[in-house]
């Protein structure tokens, strides 16, 4: 148990081991989180919802590109979209995002930083 990490349960970590869809599933959001850009579109999403221009600005790049990105983030329910007259309104699908987020920029600081989770054997 890591303090501040929920647990996972007990039956979802066998499913990963038995059911090839389940672990397909999973792999495919974790790997949604292996690109740069995708990250960074997340990560601006954290502060709130956006449109694709203001996402666009936020991350420097074409609003196309960012189209086409969160296109493939909707397909994985990591954010999803709202009309809001001619635009459509970008947000994170839910506090499950933002966990799988913050989770790996911790990771990330806990690596540089030289600790070790795992206890002195």
């Amino acid at each position: 148990m890591v303090p501040g990490v929920p647990d996972v349960h007990p039956s979802s970590l066998d499913r990963l081991l038995a059911d090839r869809a389940f672990a397909r599933s999973a792999a495919d959001a974790i790997q949604a989180l292996a690109s740069p850009t995708r990250l960074r579109i997340l990560a601006r999403l954290h502060g709130g919802p956006a449109s694709v221009g203001d996402l666009a600005g936020a991350v420097g790049m074409e609003a196309s590109a960012v189209s086409h990105q969160l296109r493939l983030m909707r397909h994985l329910r990591l954010v999803v979209g709202e009309r809001s007259g001619r635009r459509i309104i970008y947000a994170l699908h839910d506090d499950h995002v933002v966990r799988m987020i913050d989770q790996a920029l911790a990771h990330v600081d806990h690596v540089r930083d030289g600790v070790s989770g795992r206890a002195a054997a």
